[in-house]
């Protein structure tokens, strides 16, 4: 093994997600399968902030470790996750849109994410008390490096107050949407209060990581056994911290064009392209 450290970013597990959300979908027994993996491989799954002490110079972390995070908020997440990681005693993270939190008699309040069933927010306080960490993933999942100003500031300030007057106690884990974060969203999160920001997954973090551009390695529908057996074991991607590829920053640049132009790139076509 190396000092890859995998982060697995896993978004809805369901037998039945909304067509839109199946390709970044797992099924229960997918999950719990991988669960396995993951103990085979002789990995301690460990909370996502003992990492970020870790990176701020805190105590190192242990040999083979792994954290598991959640995007976005789904409500399947309530049912068919947070009962199998109590079962096993693992710790998790779960980044939550704030503006897709679903509030009785009422819509989506601003979420730029397509419909599907979301968590509430008593189930949301009912997961914290549970153990699970709570963190922030945007108000409306914009993307964030096409923000600037108080846009950006109701993203990344509104997200943190609304999920902090939710649970009552400070929240600090940050996870960009889609992994979108130049060096200014970046200063911007910290300066907000966010301790670590996690990017969208395609790499191993590592204790030499950027605690405000963690990599994740995300776990999608086609993510087939073999390929997570090599994550689980630190093979099969890049190992942070690396230099932004070159692909990225002209995507950035491409997006940003189209929000200037008032066309911003749609979650569809974001999905497509990640």
């Amino acid at each position: 093994m190396t000092d890859a450290v995998p982060l697995f970013v896993y978004h809805s597990v369901s037998e039945h997600p909304e067509p839109w959300l199946a390709p970044l979908t797992v099924t229960p027994q997918a999950f719990a399968d991988q669960l396995d993996i993951i103990t085979s491989a002789g990995r301690t799954v460990i909370p996502l902030r003992r990492l970020v002490a870790a990176l701020r110079g805190g105590p190192p972390l242990p040999a083979h470790c792994a954290v598991l995070t959640f995007d976005d908020g789904y409500a399947d997440f309530y049912w068919a996750v947070a009962q199998v990681l109590s079962d096993r005693d693992l710790p998790a993270t779960l980044y939550v849109t704030t503006g897709a939190v679903h509030v009785p008699g009422r819509p989506a309040d601003g979420s730029l994410l397509p419909p599907a069933p979301m968590l509430s927010w008593r189930q949301i306080t009912n997961l914290d008390a549970l153990g699970i960490e709570i963190g922030g993933h945007s108000r409306t999942h914009a993307q964030l490096d096409t923000l600037r100003g108080r846009r950006l500031d109701d993203e990344l300030d509104g997200c943190k107050r609304e999920l902090e007057d939710a649970v009552g106690h400070p929240v600090t884990a940050f996870a960009y949407p889609g992994g979108y974060a130049d060096p200014v969203v970046r200063r911007r999160a910290h300066r907000a209060g966010w301790t670590s920001g996690a990017l969208a997954g395609s790499a191993f973090s590592s204790a030499g990581d950027d605690p405000m551009r963690i990599a994740r390695l995300r776990v999608r529908a086609d993510t087939g056994r073999e390929t997570f057996q090599a994550w689980a074991q630190g093979l099969g991607a890049p190992v942070a911290p690396y230099p932004e590829p070159l692909r990225d920053k002209g995507w950035r640049a491409y997006r940003r064009i189209r929000a200037a132009l008032g066309h911003p790139v749609d979650g569809e076509i974001e999905r497509q392209a990640k």
